[in-house]
């Protein structure tokens, strides 16, 4: 089952759905209950002329709809629906007409490169100097494409707060990206507008690309099958690391670092996400422990479980008060995809997120952990929009630094 990013909960549910979102999700349905291949693409390709029709008219609202209808109702069919989705919005073909003259079939996939970063200070999300861009996409070409591919890499790192937010805008983005790879011609992109980066103690950033191929020609290296020496994902991962990782190092300053393979866009997503979590909460104890002189065993962490008809996600707060009633420190520990499924069925609590929360809190040193027993509805600031999150004594409050903190390290929130 395809995984969903983000809870969707905090969107209006609507009672009634437009007829486009009404053929999505009957759509999305035959797909998920479908008994052969020959149905599978029979409903494919109903998913994907319809998403088209609607992303290119720029009308995501009646996609999430239909996918607000289905997580309700169908994890399944959501899944599949999720997957349909994400491919027309990251994937595109053009005709590129050859040194022959005729005209050939393109494929243009988007793809990212995650960098899991963790640090005391800020963790930049800024351009590219002109003189990085190249050895970067000579690496990408080196380790990870496929020969014969085109690709084009946008000079920019970037956070989660400045990629595109909806289906519509990747799409777009897709498309002004993919000319300049196919055609190999600059970039024109104003990057002077993205909006600033929330300052994070662990954070994911991102090198965002297109790459373009044939259609039926291989986009990855690991797709080569008849290569003499048909690598696997594991080896382009290993000299991905081992390629990039200095031209990456003077970009993040200051900061520890983890490279993820590159691949498309939205798989991406979700696996930083997955990377990030335990990162976020090792760092959020670090800088407690160093910011204020305190031992590990001094702080106290509540868990507790937010979303509306399971859990969606945990917020883990980190408390240095003795009632914890004040949030010093807090992580979103999202739930993802297959995840769901676990937490639903009453698996062992050793493999459940809640214990590998309680577990990564015991290896940090923390071992005065609260739980609240109940789901409670995911609450934000009015305010700034951050999200808030569970103290000892009951209440979702904003996160708040104690007055005693290193002025060096006070921006943090």
């Amino acid at each position: 089952m395809k995984e969903s990013r983000a809870a969707r909960s905090g969107r209006d549910r609507k009672a009634f759905l437009s007829p486009d979102a009404e053929r999505l999700v009957a759509a999305a349905l035959g797909l998920s209950n479908s008994g052969s291949r020959v149905e599978d693409r029979y409903w494919e390709h109903q998913l994907q002329a319809r998403l088209d029709r609607l992303l290119e008219g720029g009308n995501a609202q009646t996609v999430e709809q239909a996918l607000d209808r289905l997580q309700q109702t169908d994890q399944e069919a959501y899944g599949a629906l999720v997957e349909a989705v994400e491919e027309v919005a990251e994937a595109t073909q053009v005709m590129v007409r050859g040194e022959d003259g005729q005209e050939k079939a393109w494929q243009i996939l988007l793809v990212s490169a995650p960098l899991v970063c963790w640090t005391r200070f800020k963790i930049p999300a800024e351009a590219i100097a002109a003189d990085r861009v190249k050895p970067l996409s000579d690496a990408w070409a080196a380790t990870i494409l496929a020969e014969g591919t085109r690709f084009a890499l946008v000079p920019q790192l970037y956070s989660i707060d400045q990629l595109p937010s909806d289906f519509n805008q990747v799409r777009r983005f897709v498309r002004k990206l993919g000319a300049a790879a196919v055609n190999q011609t600059p970039m024109r992109f104003d990057l002077k507008d993205l909006p600033e980066s929330a300052d994070m103690l662990a954070d994911v950033r991102f090198l965002i690309g297109v790459v373009a191929a044939p259609v039926g020609a291989p986009i990855f290296r690991w797709q080569q099958i008849d290569a003499r020496e048909h690598p696997s994902r594991v080896s382009c991962l290993e000299d991905w690391v081992s390629r990039v990782r200095l031209l990456v190092d003077p970009l993040l300053a200051g900061c520890g670092f983890e490279c993820l393979l590159p691949d498309a866009y939205h798989i991406n997503l979700r696996e930083s996400d997955r990377r990030v979590r335990p990162f976020a909460v090792r760092a959020g104890v670090h800088y407690l422990t160093h910011a204020f002189n305190r031992e590990p065993s001094a702080i106290r962490a509540v868990v507790a479980g937010f979303g509306t008809q399971r859990v969606e996600e945990y917020r883990v707060s980190l408390c240095l008060d003795a009632d914890g009633e004040q949030v010093a420190q807090g992580v979103v520990w999202p739930v993802l995809g297959p995840e769901h499924v676990q937490e639903g069925q009453g698996e062992p609590e050793e493999a459940s997120q809640l214990e590998q929360i309680r577990s990564l809190l015991r290896e940090c040193g923390v071992t005065d952990i609260e739980h609240w027993d109940q789901i409670s509805e995911p609450e934000f600031c009015e305010d700034c929009g951050a999200p808030l999150f569970p103290n000892a004594k009951g209440e979702v409050v904003h996160t708040e630094m104690p007055e005693e903190a290193d002025p060096g390290t006070q921006h943090f929130h």
